[in-house]
């Protein structure tokens, strides 16, 4: 079981280490990387060895968050940390050699599972970036602009850019604190939101093709195959931000977005509205998550999958 600690005490903790490893959970997103980018970025500019790793490849969107970053002689850590990441298994396979030796985590999901000797847990928060933006100003480090554009990629991306029910007045005036510090939101938002290559747009083409409807039509399921993958020509950037198209059709109270993997298993992800919690969905088949957004994985084919996340939905919203 964590100890908890707050702001306070972990900046205090990050005063008194060096050669710090910062793990963010696999298939990236914009939080987990905005969050360990602007760590480490505050960390080095206190004279701190400091690198962030990830299991996975880092979308190329994601450049601008560690372009200016100067690299470091490989060092062995003597302090891990892990941040927006709720259980070990998340870290993938590259980083699952850290399981045991993490000293921190800071988070903000309420599914955490306490793997961490310590942990910084604000679910309240719409975004782990939002509790490092409070551990980096408690350090005495001033946000620059390319620390801001960190915290405001993992506000935005967590939040939809601002649209999803975890936005709140908190998050916004943060947000307008990095805008003060002169990034380009404009460029962060239209990579983040709006830009698709071909590739995504046909393999989007193909999912919804395939989409169907249960449970009187309030359960959406999509259904990402590699068959689809290949066919389309994406790869991992294309794969991410897929999850809410199965939530925005009308009626439909919980949407699922499966994606099949190489080892035979789908990794599903779940998005509700306010008649459903998706992480109470999600924990039930060892995963976890928030109210509206949460995620597992599930054994194939995928007939059998599809069927253990109906199992599950219905015990939620019924038949």
């Amino acid at each position: 079981m964590s100890q908890l600690i707050n702001v306070a005490e972990t900046a205090s903790i990050f005063k008194a280490v060096d050669n710090i490893l910062i793990l963010t959970h696999h298939y990236p997103d914009g939080d987990t990387l905005g969050s360990g980018f602007a760590l480490c970025r505050a960390l080095r500019s206190m004279g701190k060895s400091a690198r962030v790793e990830c299991s996975d490849k880092i979308p190329e969107k994601y450049l601008f968050l560690y372009e200016n970053i100067k690299p470091l002689p490989y060092f062995e850590p003597d302090f891990v940390c892990a941040v927006d990441t709720a259980d070990v298994q998340l870290l993938g396979k590259k980083l699952s050699v850290y399981a045991d030796c993490i000293e921190l985590c800071i988070d903000h999901h309420g599914s955490n599972t306490n793997y961490a000797k310590k942990l910084l847990l604000i679910p309240e928060y719409a975004a782990t970036a939002m509790i490092v933006a409070e551990i980096i100003l408690k350090l005495g480090v001033k946000i620059d602009k390319d620390i801001a554009s960190c915290i405001y990629t993992g506000i935005a991306t967590d939040t939809g850019c601002f649209k999803y029910s975890n936005t709140t007045s908190y998050a916004l005036r943060m947000a307008a604190d990095m805008l003060d510090c002169g990034i380009n939101f404009d460029m962060i938002n239209r990579n983040m939101f709006d830009v698709k290559s071909r590739a995504r747009v046909e393999l989007e083409r193909l999912a919804l093709d395939n989409m169907r409807f249960y449970l009187n039509d309030r359960c959406a399921v999509m259904c990402i195959t590699l068959d689809m993958i290949e066919e389309s020509g994406a790869d991992e950037d294309d794969l991410e931000g897929l999850a809410p198209l199965s939530r925005q059709i009308e009626g439909v109270l919980v949407g699922v977005t499966m994606r099949e993997k190489k080892d035979g298993t789908f990794k599903v992800s779940v998005r509700t509205d306010n008649h459903a919690d998706a992480s109470a969905i999600c924990s039930r088949l060892g995963g976890g998550g928030h109210v509206r957004a949460a995620g597992c994985t599930v054994d194939g084919p995928v007939e059998n999958a599809i069927n253990t996340i109906l199992n599950t939905v219905r015990t939620i919203i019924g038949d």
